[in-house]
């Protein structure tokens, strides 16, 4: 059966693949073929080679009551997270809709990373009695659904960090158990498969580190032991996935001893983070004020080559989006609705 009677296949492909993907689940239940070749990981391969693809930024983010006055009482004591959709092409706000079973609001904390075109949802405090969760949920943009994963192996874990390679997986490191012990376990989850391969442990606790893929090697930066509670280092882990072993600990990888959570790889290969109030590169090549109607900077994502910077703006005041374009040191304030001005905890982009 022609995938568009009366055209060669060919053609009926190439229409598949200039459909936003907004578009894809709709498309997908037209008929049995629109849904093999839209689900199938080629679909994915095409758009991108075709130069059909497009960057959206998911973020974790407080929900904002609109209803409310202006000021600080609009910002619940106890806010609720939400999966808020950023489409910067056509500067569209969306919202996911919620993991089941959490219906009022995400797990605290929890980590996100992309996965071709699947959004892997891990971990967190469950919002109504705090307790961890080993949890992991995948949301599926071509069929608009959630699905349960298999939870993470071992002892419960919160504020690790958490990496995609960009090969169908997704890379977990360090955080700590319910006992506030940091830890020093690595594990892999195959999206595909679902299924956890363990990987040798890193040689020190990290606690609150933040993991990124750089130089073509997995990296678990900064954090902290469990007896500096608190005191962030400047040291790195590198695990070489050719050799599958882990490079001795670079000490001195970051410039000082801060939160890495800001830390993101450019499109230019070159890693950035904030610090006392600019956007630097660790190579020290680079260095940029951010706006100045920005108080702090708690997020940075990278997106097609550029930098997406959220933070405060003002005192105690909503959060909004700068764009940075690192080659020419410039700004640009991007439009936010107020009702997505809520917190940002962390974020990511998909390739669609």
């Amino acid at each position: 059966m022609d995938l568009i009677p009366g055209l060669p296949d060919d053609v009926g492909l190439d229409c598949l693949l200039h459909l936003p993907h907004t578009h894809f689940s709709s498309a997908a239940s037209v008929c049995r073929s629109w849904k093999t070749q839209i689900q199938h990981p080629s679909f994915r391969r095409h758009r991108k080679s075709a130069g059909l693809t497009r960057h959206i930024i998911v973020m974790v983010q407080s929900r904002i009551d609109c209803n409310k006055k202006h000021g600080l009482r609009k910002y619940s004591s106890s806010p609720v997270y939400r999966l808020t959709v950023y489409d910067p092409e056509i500067n569209s706000w969306t919202e996911l809709p919620p993991i089941p079973g959490f219906s009022d609001g995400l797990p605290l904390f929890c980590q996100i990373a992309p996965v071709g075109f699947n959004l892997v949802v891990m971990g967190g405090l469950n919002p109504e009695n705090w307790d961890a969760c080993n949890f992991v949920y995948v949301y599926n943009f071509v069929s608009a659904t959630w699905r349960r994963g298999t939870d993470m192996p071992g002892c419960t874990r919160s504020f690790f960090g958490c990496a995609s390679d960009n090969d169908g997986r997704v890379f977990v490191a360090g955080g700590h158990d319910n006992e506030k012990n940091a830890l020093r376990s690595v594990m892999v989850y195959d999206v595909t498969d679902d299924k956890w391969i363990i990987l040798p442990h890193m040689t020190d606790e990290r606690d609150e580190c933040k993991c990124v893929f750089y130089r073509g090697k997995f990296y678990v930066i900064g954090g902290y032991t469990t007896l500096m509670q608190g005191q962030f280092g400047k040291s790195a882990e590198v695990f070489d996935l050719s050799t599958w072993q882990w490079d001795p600990v670079e000490d001195e990888f970051l410039r000082a001893d801060t939160c890495p959570r800001t830390c993101v790889v450019g499109g230019n290969g070159v890693m950035y983070m904030y610090q006392d109030g600019a956007v630097v590169s660790l190579d020290q090549s680079f260095r940029t004020r951010i706006p100045s109607d920005m108080d702090r900077v708690p997020c940075i994502i990278e997106c097609g080559g550029k930098l997406l910077a959220v933070g405060s703006v003002g005192f105690g005041g909503s959060h909004g989006v700068y764009v940075l374009d690192p080659e020419w040191s410039m700004w640009k304030k991007v439009d936010v609705p107020e009702e997505y001005s809520g917190h940002v905890q962390s974020g990511c982009c998909l390739e669609v």
